[in-house]
C-alpha cells in the first residue's frame, strides 16, 4: 500500500486566552518590581555604618520614608572624593530619574530610629537635613484592584469552556456552546452495525419502525397517494424490552442521519439552555433532512405540567417540553424527519406530547412470550461455547417474565459460571444456576444456621411444595431449596404458567400456596414466625388487586379504584372511609380463608410433609421427582399454550 507522503498543511495556531492571562499577570509583576523605589539605585548599607558616616561629616541630607522604614541617604560633593565612597555613585535603569540617593538601609522601630538619629547629630558642627515622606504605588495599587476581577473572569471563561466541551481552541465560540445540541450523530461516516436481525422477538414493534425506515427511504410512495409521513413514534415499555436496541436497529437500517440523545441531555443548570438545545437539535435535523430523531428516556422532560406546586411558571423543565412541543409540531408535511422517543413511564407524560401530529403512533414493547424468548437466547448464545445438546425450548420455558436484558444477563452469568468450574462449554446445568443466581441471589452456604431454624425452614419450604402439589391452578414446582441465598433462607421455585387473562379460583389458589409455608409451621410446631414476610406481601397485594383494582369481591361488587391515567393518588384515596373499612375487611377475610385451607391440607397429608421435610434436610435441594415419589403424579391437566408459528397458522385454519 502507498504512502502518501504529502507534507500535512500546517494549521493556525489557534488563539488561547491563556496567553492574555500570562501578559496580564506579567505586566502586574513588572510593574510591582520597577515601581516606588524599586528603580532606584544606590548602594545598601546599615544603620551602623551610617552612624559612622554621620559622625564623619559625610551626609549632607537625609530621607525617610516612613509607610516602608527605609532611609535614603544623600553623601555630600566632598565625601563622594573619598576612596571609600568611589561606589556610591547612584545608578538608575531609569535615565529621566533625578535625585537618586548614595545609599539606603531599612531601620526597624521609627521612634527608636529618630531617637538615636537626634542624639548623633546634636554633637554635629553641621546638621544634615533631616525630611520624611511617603511612597505610593497608584499603578501597582490599581492592579492589584482588578487582579481578582481578571482572575475571575478567567476562571468563570475556563469553567465554561469545560462545560461546553471544548479542551482547546478560542473561547470565543466555545463558551456559548452550552446551548449546543448533545445528539449524538450516527450517519454515512458512523459505521451502526446494529439491524434488524439483532432484534429478536418483538415482532409487532419491528414492523412498525421497518414501515418508519421505509418512510424516510421511499417518501413518494406515500405522499402520492396523499398520506403524510408521521411525525414522531413513542416506544412504550418495561425496562430491558429491548427499546433502546430498537432505535438501534433504526439507525442501522435507515442509511438516514440519525441523532441520538437521552432526555436528560437537554436539562441544565443554567435558564434556557434546554430550550435552546431542542431549537439547536430540530436545526440539525431539519438540515440533514431526511433524518430521524431519538430521545431516550423522554419522562425527564415530558413529564406533565402543572403536576408540581413547586414549580411556578419559570420552571426549566416545562420550557424545555414547551419548546419540544413547539418543534414537533412546527415541521411541515413533508420534512422527513421523524422523532422517536422512549420510555418505561408513559402514564406521567405531557397529554400534549402524547396527541397525533406529535406522536403518532404508540409502540407498545412488552415482555417476551415464551416463543420470543428463544429468539433472544438464539442471539446471546451466539458468542458463547454451549454444549451441543442446550435444549433452547427448555431454557425458554424456565424464564418466565425475563425481559431481553434478563436473558442476555443470564447467558453472560452462565458462561461464568463455567468458566469458574473449568468447563469448556456452558451447559444445561450452568444456566439452571445463572437463573438461581438472578432471581435468589448467591448462595451462602456457610451462613450460620442453628439446627431448630434449619428444621423450621426445611418444614416450611415443603409446606409451600406440597400444598401447591394438592391444588389445581397453582404454578407447578420445579426445586425447593434450604440453601440460603441472598437475604432468604430457603426457596421453593415454580415455572408460572404465561395466562392472559387470570380468574378468581387461580389467584386463590396461587395465594393459598404462598401461605403453605406459614401453615406448616403452625400445624407441625403450633408456632409461627417472621419467615413469612415476603409470603404475606405478597397475598396481601393479590388480595387488595382483587378487590380495589379487578372488582373480583362479591361484597365490594364490580368496582374498581385503579385509574390507569394517574401513577398514585397521592394522598386522597378514590373511596369514602365506609369503603375504606369494606375493603380492609374483605382483604382480611380473603387471606384468612386461604390460610385455614392451607392449613386443612397439609393437615389431612401430614405424613407426607413430615417425610418431604426429612429428604429436603437431608439433601437440601429437591426437584420435581421426589414429590411424585412421595405424592404421586399430579391429576391436574394443563392447557398447553400455542408457541409455534406453525400452530398459529394450523389453529386459524381450524376457526
Amino acid at each position: 500500500m502507498a504512502k502518501d507522503n504529502k507534507k500535512p498543511k500546517d494549521k493556525k495556531p489557534k488563539f488561547s486566552p491563556y496567553w492574555v492571562y500570562g501578559a496580564l499577570i506579567a505586566l502586574f509583576l513588572g510593574f510591582q518590581l520597577f515601581s516606588g523605589e524599586s528603580y532606584e539605585g544606590g548602594n545598601t548599607t546599615t544603620p551602623q555604618e551610617f552612624f559612622q558616616y554621620l559622625k564623619d561629616g559625610d551626609v549632607a541630607r537625609v530621607n525617610i520614608v516612613k509607610n516602608t522604614r527605609v532611609a535614603k541617604v544623600y553623601l555630600t560633593s566632598e565625601a563622594l572624593t573619598k576612596e571609600e565612597h568611589k561606589g556610591a555613585k547612584p545608578q538608575s535603569i531609569i535615565p529621566s530619574a533625578t535625585e537618586l540617593p548614595n545609599y539606603k538601609f531599612e531601620f526597624g522601630d521609627l521612634q527608636n530610629f529618630e531617637n538615636e538619629l537626634n542624639e548623633n547629630i546634636k554633637d554635629l558642627p553641621t546638621e544634615p537635613d533631616v525630611s520624611y515622606s511617603t511612597e505610593t504605588n497608584d499603578l501597582g495599587n490599581l492592579l492589584m484592584g482588578i487582579l481578582p476581577f481578571i482572575l475571575l473572569i478567567g476562571v468563570w471563561i475556563f469553567i465554561m469552556r469545560r462545560m461546553s466541551g471544548g479542551a482547546g481552541g478560542g473561547a470565543g465560540g466555545q463558551i456559548f456552546n452550552i446551548g449546543k445540541s448533545k445528539a449524538k450523530l450516527f450517519d454515512e461516516k458512523t459505521e451502526v452495525k446494529t439491524t434488524f436481525k439483532d432484534v429478536a422477538g418483538l415482532e409487532g414493534a419491528k414492523e412498525e419502525v421497518q414501515e418508519i425506515v421505509d418512510f424516510l427511504k421511499f417518501p413518494e410512495k406515500y405522499t402520492t397517494l396523499g398520506g403524510k409521513i408521521p411525525k414522531g413514534a413513542l416506544l412504550v415499555g418495561p425496562p430491558g424490552t429491548g427499546k433502546t436496541l430498537l432505535a438501534k436497529a433504526v439507525a442501522g437500517e435507515a442509511k438516514v442521519p440519525f441523532f441520538s440523545l437521552s432526555g436528560s441531555d437537554f436539562v441544565e443548570m443554567f435558564v434556557g439552555v434546554g430550550a435552546s438545545r431542542v431549537r439547536d437539535l430540530f436545526k440539525q435535523a431539519k438540515e440533514k433532512s431526511p433524518s430521524i430523531i431519538f430521545i431516550d428516556e423522554i419522562d425527564a422532560i415530558g413529564r406533565a405540567r402543572g403536576k408540581n406546586a413547586m414549580s411556578g411558571s419559570n420552571d426549566e423543565r416545562e420550557n424545555t417540553l414547551n419548546q419540544l412541543l413547539t418543534e414537533m409540531d412546527g415541521f411541515g408535511t413533508n420534512t422527513n424527519v421523524i422523532v422517536i422517543a422512549a420510555t418505561n413511564r408513559a402514564d406521567i407524560l405531557d397529554k400534549a406530547l402524547m396527541r397525533a401530529g406529535r406522536f403518532d403512533r404508540q409502540i407498545f414493547v412488552d415482555l417476551p412470550d415464551v416463543r420470543e424468548r428463544e429468539e433472544i437466547f438464539e442471539v446471546h448464545l451466539r458468542p458463547l461455547k454451549k454444549a451441543e445438546n442446550l435444549d433452547l425450548d427448555f431454557l425458554s420455558k424456565q424464564t418466565p417474565g425475563f425481559s431481553g436484558a434478563d436473558i442476555a444477563n443470564v447467558c453472560n452469568e452462565a458462561a461464568l459460571i463455567a468458566a469458574r468450574n473449568n468447563k469448556k462449554a456452558v451447559d444445561k446445568q450452568d444456566f439452571l444456576d445463572a437463573v438461581d443466581r438472578i432471581i435468589g441471589g448467591l448462595e451462602k452456604k456457610n451462613k450460620i444456621i442453628t439446627p431448630s431454624e434449619k428444621k423450621a425452614v426445611a418444614f416450611h419450604e415443603a409446606g409451600h411444595a406440597t400444598v401447591s402439589w394438592m391444588l389445581e391452578h397453582a404454578a407447578p414446582l420445579v426445586k425447593v431449596t434450604i440453601v440460603p441465598r441472598g437475604r432468604s433462607l430457603g426457596a421453593a421455585w415454580y415455572l408460572p404458567e404465561e395466562r392472559l387473562i387470570v380468574r378468581p379460583e387461580q389467584m386463590l389458589d396461587e395465594m393459598c400456596a404462598a401461605l403453605g409455608g406459614r401453615a406448616a409451621e403452625k400445624v407441625i410446631f403450633d408456632k409461627i414466625s417472621t419467615g413469612a414476610l415476603s409470603d404475606l406481601e405478597k397475598v396481601t397485594k393479590q388480595a387488595r388487586a382483587m378487590v380495589t383494582i379487578y372488582g373480583l369481591s362479591d361484597k365490594v361488587g364490580n368496582l374498581t379504584y385503579y385509574d390507569s391515567g394517574q401513577s398514585d393518588h397521592g394522598f386522597t384515596k378514590p373511596y369514602s372511609e365506609e369503603t375504606a373499612v369494606l375493603i380492609d375487611k374483605e382483604i382480611s377475610e380473603i387471606i384468612e380463608e386461604q390460610y385455614q385451607r392451607a392449613i386443612k391440607l397439609l393437615e389431612e397429608n401430614k405424613d407426607k410433609l413430615t417425610e418431604l421435610a426429612e429428604v429436603l434436610l437431608e439433601k437440601e435441594v429437591i426437584f420435581k421427582d421426589n414429590l411424585e415419589k412421595i405424592f404421586g403424579k399430579r391429576a391436574f391437566l394443563k392447557e398447553e399454550a400455542i408457541t409455534s408459528k406453525s400452530e398459529v397458522k394450523s389453529t386459524e385454519e381450524e376457526a
